[in-house]
């Protein structure tokens, strides 16, 4: 626990700032009063990309643990608890774990389990690797509150993009009220990514039809670096200079294109982004083997430097910071039809048919590119559909000299 703490309080980007420090104090406070009070507690904390929900809850962790708490860091995302598994080290990594780490956990057996990304929660803990004797029918959610005393879920509505993620606010606080739990909401709102940009976040939501916001135009003279470019060559070689600069830096797309399950016989990567001229790889898949040197795994793209030699899909770039990224858009952005989909889940294959036929469908594209644009210093774009394109540039302008 120690050395967890001492490695997350020496990396100088995890400052708290504001409204950050009042959600800090209060989850304190319950885990404080959690060792005397029988009735468990959840907090759920609110707010978009860039309001620091991740920056809280590693400060929190690093903290808790240091002053004697059990307290769990757990994701539905095997790139960030892997990645933060391997920054922290072997000794401290027992204590960072996944949602479906909790289907066999004693009752108040977390003093503080700390959810980050909570929208990624799934409807159980089984997967296609769980014995049929280990299958259980208890709700994720639930197995998540019984295993703690005080539970905090950060969350973003508008970030789930897979129909089985069905964590939301609604979600949790309808289970939290069945278990009994008394229940603490807040909403972070200050932008500390995007250059602090709230104008450039808010303008994306309302481009994309995620959420109608004021800021119908984007002011290029903002000091937020966003830029457009004609040729996704172009767009690789700006990110290239970011970070040839020092500036951490990756290229990322949304899905239109197929992604090869095993690597070449020579362990290296197919090149399945094809754009006229430009061929790129897609990350490797999680499961891939026999990689050749200098090709990280997939759960290591976003931390390791040669990530930059290969496409980040939005499952291995969601939830990591970097100063630059860009942003391959393919060719159906503008031209989705409404899929209602009900309570029908697909497969990662059927998600990928859907939108190779243009018809992914409201749960999907639009949080996508909203959650691939809205997480960095500067942003860098290419649009294979022109009228995409136009559409964008259409709501830019240049109000100052």
């Amino acid at each position: 626990m120690d050395h967890v703490a001492t490695v997350i309080q020496n990396e100088p980007a995890y400052v708290l700032l504001d409204e950050q420090l009042v959600v800090y104090d209060k989850v304190f406070a319950c885990a404080r009063s959690g060792f005397h009070d029988k009735q468990k507690t959840v907090i759920v904390v609110k707010g978009g990309p860039g309001t620091g929900k991740s920056v809280i809850a590693i400060n929190l962790m690093a903290d808790l643990l240091v002053r004697g708490y059990n307290a769990h860091y757990a994701t539905g995302s095997r790139a960030f608890t892997t990645t933060l598994r391997t920054i922290i080290g072997a000794r401290g990594s027992v204590q960072f774990k996944y949602f479906n780490s909790y289907l066999e956990a004693e009752r108040d057996e977390v003093d503080v389990l700390i959810c980050d990304e909570a929208h990624r929660i799934r409807k159980t803990s089984n997967d296609r690797f769980t014995p049929a004797a280990r299958r259980s029918g208890t709700a994720q959610i639930q197995e998540l509150l019984h295993a703690s005393k005080v539970a905090v879920f950060f969350i973003d509505d508008k970030q789930v993009v897979k129909p089985d993620e069905i964590g939301s606010v609604d979600y949790i606080k309808e289970n939290a009220v069945q278990a009994g739990c008394k229940i603490v909401e807040y909403e972070l709102e200050a932008q500390f990514r995007c250059g602090g940009s709230d104008a450039f976040v808010n303008w994306i939501n309302n481009t994309l039809q995620v959420k109608r916001t004021a800021n119908v135009l984007w002011d290029v003279g903002d000091g937020f670096d966003f830029r457009i470019f004609d040729t996704p060559l172009a767009l690789e070689g700006a990110v290239r200079d970011r970070a040839n600069e020092g500036f951490s830096a990756r290229l990322t797309a949304g899905f239109c294109w197929k992604w090869t399950k095993e690597p070449l016989r020579d362990g290296s990567l197919a090149y399945d982004v094809v754009i006229g001229d430009f061929s790129r790889p897609w990350n490797a898949r999680p499961e891939a083997k026999r990689l050749a040197k200098g090709i990280p795994k997939a759960t290591l793209w976003a931390h390791d430097p040669n990530g930059i030699n290969q496409i980040g899909c939005v499952y291995t770039a969601q939830g990591f910071e970097f100063d630059y990224v860009g942003v391959i858009f393919g060719p159906i952005l503008f031209t989705i039809p409404a899929l209602q989909c009900g309570s029908v889940t697909f497969t990662n294959q059927q998600i990928l048919s859907f939108v190779a036929r243009g018809c992914l469908s409201r749960f999907g594209q639009k949080h996508l590119s909203r959650a691939t644009v809205t997480r960095y210093e500067g942003c860098y774009v290419h649009f294979m559909d022109e009228n995409s394109r136009n559409f964008f540039v259409s709501r830019m302008e240049r109000s100052t000299p």
